[in-house]
């Protein structure tokens, strides 16, 4: 019979469901009219989750869901990040402690990041069922793990420069690590990729028909994980990345924003001068930073160097204009004309993309030296 495991009540939410059943923990993030999007209580309890079983010798594989048809996780909340982007705070305050003054935004971020690399090192095998929508936040908690089961449905993306952010969780991690320069256009143009083309850029491991989710699941808390997928895989349907991957290689190489989009309006491929277009709806600032973020980090030799550099972008979105002007437009307002400022790439500075690797107000995270 399923039990639920012990933890104290701050490291509970009720939009995480937890529970063990035969030789698995299971986590089912439960907030589907929302598409599950991830608040601080859920981040803590899904942290403190991990912390317990990763020693107890009753749960030997992890498996996370998302209630409802629509998705596993849409992100974070970004609504609450506009309201406390708009009324500020002073970010070194949480530097010490997540928890206590400072901006909520940070706190999160802090909390959030340091769970994504749990998942990445986690001890048991840590099965993400990708199923649905699965973008921002949700690739954090998803895409680290050990096992990565996309279905027919997912639509997997890191749309952070749509709303003047740039791509956070460990995405630039997993995305700077994918082949050629197909992570760059992901990251740049936020765009959303399914079950084919997350197993070509290293976001998932296997397809499984969403049908057998629930199976799978069930064989998952009595065989152990090589065995129960074993029972489901299936070939994906084709993608479109590894036909269009010449041209996105060629044009994304370039050294700056403003020459891929020129590579990419000269190609002469229908498909790439759309999405040059679709770069110049997207935060002009965003593009830059994520473009100098992403490079950043294919010089580092951890995902936990990565976080630290994404916490860096992070807080300097945070304290900007395009943040919540972006989140406005897209989630508050719902007029999809976000006015940027700087509103062109030839107005974006090097120092406006420097104060995003620069270190954050009241340090680091600090977990490349953990």
């Amino acid at each position: 019979m399923p039990a639920d495991a012990p933890a104290a009540p701050a490291d509970r939410d009720p939009h995480v469901l937890r529970r063990t059943e035969g030789r698995a923990g299971l986590l089912t993030l439960d907030r589907p009219r929302a598409i599950n999007a991830l608040t601080h209580p859920m981040v803590r309890a899904l942290d403190a989750a991990l912390a317990d079983w990763a020693d107890d010798p009753a749960v030997a594989t992890v498996v996370l869901r998302g209630a409802g048809e629509r998705g596993l996780c849409a992100g974070g909340d970004i609504r609450a990040i506009h309201d406390d982007a708009r009324a500020g705070g002073d970010i070194r305050a949480i530097h010490d402690d997540a928890r206590a003054g400072g901006t909520a935004t940070a706190a999160f971020w802090r909390d959030e990041y340091r769970l994504n690399a749990r998942i990445a090192r986690y001890p048991k095998p840590y099965v993400a069922l990708m199923d649905g929508i699965v973008m921002g936040g949700g690739v954090g908690v998803s895409a680290h793990g050990s096992v990565r089961v996309v279905t027919e449905r997912s639509r997997i993306a890191m749309p952070e420069t749509g709303i003047g952010f740039v791509p956070d969780v460990g995405g630039t991690w997993l995305l700077g690590r994918a082949p050629g320069e197909l992570g760059t256009h992901l990251a740049l143009t936020g765009a959303q990729i399914g079950a084919a083309d997350a197993l070509l850029t290293g976001l998932a491991d296997h397809h499984v028909p969403a049908a057998a989710l629930d199976a799978l699941t069930a064989d998952l808390t009595r065989l152990p994980v090589e065995e129960a997928l074993a029972r489901h895989t299936t070939a994906p349907a084709p993608g479109v990345l590894a036909e269009r991957r010449a041209w996105i290689d060629a044009c994304y190489a370039a050294p700056t924003v403003e020459e891929i989009v020129d590579r990419l309006l000269d190609s002469g491929v229908p498909a790439a001068k759309e999405t040059a277009d679709t770069l110049l709806t997207r935060s002009p600032t965003a593009l830059k930073a994520t473009l100098a973020v992403l490079r950043a980090v294919r010089a580092v030799d951890s995902l936990e160097a990565a976080l630290d550099l994404e916490y860096r972008a992070s807080c300097a979105a945070l304290t900007g204009h395009d943040l919540v002007e972006g989140i406005r437009a897209q989630v508050v307002d719902k007029d999809r004309n976000p006015r940027w400022s700087p509103a062109t790439l030839a107005e974006v500075t090097d120092a406006d993309v420097a104060r995003h690797l620069a270190p954050a107000p009241g340090g680091d995270l600090g977990l490349a030296g953990a």
